[in-house]
């Protein structure tokens, strides 16, 4: 198979941290433009064509039930609120009745890892994650995969 020159996203393992379900995705960041954490959250969620985004956000909305806030604030993305930031890290959350789920982009100058937390606040906040789950194990790589493509 032929390099792309795009380095590659992979699933890492991390620490839950109280977590009922937690997932990481890792990417080299070497020979990419420099970017906080919150600009790459926002490209990879919100400089995607307008049918993806509405694709996320009526999976979000639908399968998950999760609550977002407006897509024009700037303290969410993509109707995720953000709930901490700085140039090194943000984290977004989002809650539904049955679960709460977070994901967290820390970047340290040589990588950027995208982890991703839920906690199931009632019996069916398992079963609508365990739904999500696959979906969420694609949707991630593929949409960082596509923000290192526009942004090198």
């Amino acid at each position: 198979m032929e390099s792309t020159g795009v380095p590659a996203v992979r699933r890492i393992r991390i620490p839950s941290d109280g977590a009922h379900f937690a997932s990481a995705f890792e990417l080299p960041l070497s020979g990419l433009p420099r970017r906080t954490a919150e600009e790459w959250a926002r490209t990879t969620f919100e400089d995607t064509p307008e049918l993806l985004r509405e694709l996320l956000r009526a999976g979000w909305r639908g399968v998950l039930g999760l609550r977002l806030g407006p897509r024009s604030s700037a303290r969410h993305v993509i109707g995720w609120r953000t709930v901490e930031a700085g140039p090194g890290r943000i984290t977004l959350e989002a809650r539904a009745p049955a679960l709460t789920a977070r994901n967290v982009v820390t970047v340290d100058g040589t990588r950027l890892v995208w982890a991703t937390y839920v906690n199931f606040e009632r019996r069916t906040g398992r079963a609508r994650w365990s739904l999500a789950a696959p979906v969420h194990h694609l949707a991630v790589p593929l949409l960082l995969g596509r923000a290192v493509r526009r942004s090198a």
